[in-house]
């Protein structure tokens, strides 16, 4: 007689059954062993390049987070600088005597090594001097200290990314130079502060100037822009067609299509910004205003969707209640659901507004990587953002902006990473449990 796989109904299973279930049992739970396995390998794998990612940058990024300085006495001399030539002077020349005081073997009749001097500080030098006499023309006849920024390959000397030991012919920087600012370094003149130029000077041709603050001020035009235009527009699109619009094919057809501009690619909208907005209506290229209506374009599906599901996420009973008790629709939509889902409302745009805050390409196409010297005052002045000047940088062939991209980049991270957990926070902190 043959064991069967089934036991009638009441009866005990027979050990062929037992077998079976165990047989089964061992492999759902390989299955499940193994699936979990995946998953935390998946997660292990992604967290190892975030962090190869962030070490890279940091790595990189570090440098650009000081600035070596050099201090050195510098005498006004009246007969270079006048109050009544003022801002104009012989300022390079006055530097230039001012460095031959600790150089005195070079010739300063010699313009080729007196331009060999003040090589060694930073370009903006001259100008710094210049706003420092403008601003009190008592200093004409006076010597003052100054520290100023040391020019591009004195400072990747000092960090030590001008290797010394490389052959002359190969570095930016020849023996001589490197010996006069070992000079300028046993003398104590030399330091290496914080470099706080990075977020306190806009964009410069001298890396060592240059700075993002005009980068910081378009992203901040651009995104206000953005969110004024995006959020109340956002918002009253899906409360119209979550609440009050029929349920048509025209409504679906809506429906569906907010959803394909979900997942548009960027450079889109960028196209669609330069031919209407620039070709149509003539508005100013590089315009913090112009960006922050295209970036608006792109946030304005993603907040419709979670505006939406926040909305469907309000228990029905809600609105029954407040029908029961002779609330008219628009009192239930806006006394009632709408206060309830706005926790997720603003989650769903903070995160949209952090994705815009990334974004690139249509900027690109509307001209916001232009070449400005100085933050923009109002949102229709010529700026940059912070993902254009990321790429501005990045395409430079100057080694210095080597460090400063990945700082920018690690500064663009910070301020996602807050935006989303400024989300976080307010999805937990106000989400309710039903």
């Amino acid at each position: 007689m043959t064991d069967t796989t089934s036991a009638p109904s009441g009866k005990r299973p027979t050990r062929a059954t037992d077998d079976l279930v165990r047989a089964s049992l061992k492999r759902r739970n390989r299955k499940q062993v193994m699936i979990q396995a995946l998953g935390l390998a998946a997660i292990i794998f992604a967290i190892g390049m975030l962090g190869i990612l962030i070490a890279s940058l940091v790595t990189s990024g570090r440098y650009a987070f000081t600035q070596t300085h050099v201090e050195i006495s510098v005498f006004v001399d009246p007969e270079e600088i006048s109050e009544e030539r003022l801002p104009r002077g012989g300022f390079r020349d006055v530097l230039a005597v001012a460095m031959g005081q600790y150089f005195p073997e070079v010739d300063l009749s010699d313009r080729a090594a007196a331009r060999a001097l003040t090589a060694i500080l930073s370009d903006g030098a001259q100008f710094q001097l210049r706003d420092m006499v403008a601003a009190d023309p008592t200093l004409i006849g006076q010597t003052v200290r100054l520290r100023v920024p040391v020019s591009d390959p004195y400072d990747q000397l000092n960090k030590g990314l001008i290797a010394r030991d490389t052959p002359e012919d190969r570095r930016r920087i020849n023996d001589a130079e490197v010996e006069r600012f070992d000079r300028l370094v046993e003398l104590g003149l030399v330091s290496r502060p914080l470099n706080w130029a990075l977020v306190a000077n806009a964009d410069s041709r001298f890396p060592e100037l240059a700075g993002l603050k005009g980068a910081l001020v378009g992203s901040f035009w651009a995104l206000l822009v953005c969110f004024l235009i995006a959020f109340p527009l956002g918002i009253g699109a899906a409360i119209y067609l979550e609440e009050f619009a029929p349920k048509n094919k025209f409504s679906d057809f809506i429906e569906v299509n907010i959803n394909n501009l979900a997942a548009v690619p960027s450079v889109v909208f960028g196209l669609l910004a330069l031919a209407v907005f620039i070709g149509w209506f003539g508005m100013p290229r590089s315009a913090p205003f112009v960006g922050g209506m295209t970036l608006a374009l792109m946030t304005m599906p993603t907040i419709i969707i979670a505006t939406r599901v926040a909305l469907k996420a309000v228990p029905p009973s809600i609105r029954e209640a407040a029908l029961g008790v002779g609330a008219s629709k628009h009192q239930v939509v806006f006394g009632h659901v709408l206060p309830l889902a706005m926790p997720g409302i603003l989650t769903g745009t903070i995160i949209g507004l952090a994705q815009a805050l990334g974004e690139t390409a249509p900027l690109l196409l509307i001209g916001m990587n232009a070449f400005i010297t100085s933050a923009a005052s109002t949102p229709f002045d010529s700026a940059t953002a912070l993902p254009t000047q990321i790429f501005i940088w990045a395409d430079s062939p100057e080694r210095g902006f080597v460090s400063r991209t990945s700082a920018a980049i690690l500064v663009l991270l910070a301020f996602l990473i807050t935006m989303n957990a400024i989300a976080i926070y307010l999805r937990s902190k106000f989400a309710r449990k039903w």
